[in-house]
């Protein structure tokens, strides 16, 4: 049986028996209504975490460096097995292969030399600063917290983190964030027999407006009663899409396209990638632990986004990873840990096929202590998403983003 995690003190969830859930509101659920007064109809930002430092050299590799090959003799991608973009510099793993056709329909797109302000190689301080991203300040709000609260709706499911890890650090805050094991596990915990009327007395109980936590708690079972409905109605994948077998990202994905077609107000997924932290075993091509993780990701988005069909133009994808890796791979056949890092964005709105950024080569003399430096702000590859797409002003901008000067790379239209 899930656990249940509880966010805020308010114990309405465990009170009444909800498993597989947690959520970061205050008080939980929020009193506030289960959805907008208009549903929300605008762009939905997907933000997969890959954790663990993903290696950006392999992701897409730079074949037209020549310090690329030299300084990794046994892991580079070759050039010859890399799949072609256009540019002589930069391939794409072979692993990528399922996204092909979003490549060629522009629909695909990479920020390379990506980095962020936190200079540190530790997995916990930069993963922290990747997600407060407000360097300098005393703010402890993640940066989608404060996404939402200057251009959410404040429905229940405005922002939703699929999968079993409790709700990221960047939704850490006071705006909603429903964090679920999965829709199928969002459930009261009863013998099937007993659910139905459990449900009932729970509803008469708190029907008294007077009670502690009243509106919360109905505001809980009004979502228990939309996730249900979601999965009945919107469950099960569309177009033939096939999400890879035992994968925890395809899962999670298939939930999220359910939840875009039940239209219940989302802005925003959030979904954790772990196990990336390659530091033996990485692989040069076809085989290796990067080639399958790489793969089961690019496998996801692609049925993701034939699952959707006409409605993946309204998602914007955007992984992020706390860093990259080191530019020299290491004695064990892996590198450890780094910095400069790519991006990769999936979706609609996009300036596609084409890899961003600015490139300062892997030279010796252009490296940030033996790393690819990072010459783009993550920051500006979220902020022109936000402006360019989620419609923001330049004043929420420096909200979300408190010190920073956007610089965007062309990479939304």
């Amino acid at each position: 049986m899930p656990r249940v995690g509880v966010v805020d003190p308010a114990p309405v969830l465990q009170a009444i028996g909800v498993t597989g859930a947690a959520v970061a509101a205050s008080p939980m659920l929020s009193a506030r209504a289960a959805f907008a007064a208009d549903p929300y109809t605008g762009p939905i930002l997907l933000v997969i975490s890959l954790r663990g430092g993903m290696d950006g050299l392999s992701l897409v590799p730079p074949i037209g460096d020549a310090d690329y090959a030299r300084k990794r003799p046994n892991i580079a991608v070759p050039a010859a097995t890399a799949i072609p973009t256009g540019n002589r510099t930069f391939g794409m793993h072979p692993a990528l292969a399922p996204l092909q056709p979003l490549w060629a329909g522009g629909k695909l797109a990479f920020v390379h030399a990506v980095g962020s302000p936190d200079s540190t190689r530790s997995h916990f301080s930069a993963t922290d600063e990747l997600e407060r991203a407000a360097p300098g300040t005393s703010i402890r709000t993640g940066w989608l917290d404060r996404v939402l609260g200057v251009a959410g709706t404040g429905s229940t499911f405005e922002a939703v983190a699929l999968g079993s890890g409790g709700a990221p650090r960047l939704l850490s805050g006071p705006s909603n964030a429903l964090a679920v094991d999965s829709l199928e596990a969002f459930e009261l915990q009863s013998l099937d027999w007993v659910g139905p009327r459990l449900t009932t007395v729970l509803r008469t109980l708190y029907s008294n407006a007077d009670l502690p936590y009243a509106a919360a708690a109905t505001t809980t079972l009004d979502a228990l009663d939309t996730a249900a409905a979601v999965l009945t109605n919107h469950g099960g994948p569309r177009n033939s899409a096939v999400y890879p077998e035992n994968s925890h990202l395809g899962g999670a994905l298939a939930d999220a396209a359910a939840l875009i077609r039940a239209d219940v107000g989302l802005q925003a997924l959030a979904v954790d990638v772990g196990d990336w932290d390659m530091h033996s075993g990485l692989g040069n091509a076809g085989e290796g632990e990067f080639a399958a993780k790489a793969g089961e990701v690019a496998a996801a988005i692609a049925a993701f986004a034939t699952d959707l069909g006409t409605a993946f133009n309204r998602i914007t994808v955007v992984t992020l990873s706390e860093f990259g890796r080191r530019v020299e791979e290491n004695g064990s056949g892996g590198v450890d840990h780094g910095f400069g890092n790519a991006v990769l964005l999936a979706g609609g709105g996009l300036v596609g096929s084409t890899v961003h950024g600015t490139w300062p080569t892997l030279a010796d003399a252009e490296l940030d202590q033996g790393d690819l430096a990072g010459t783009t702000d993550f920051r500006n590859v979220l902020g022109e998403y936000l402006v360019k797409r989620a419609g923001l002003t330049t004043s929420q901008l420096a909200t979300v983003f408190p010190g920073i000067t956007p610089q965007f790379v062309g990479a939304f239209s």
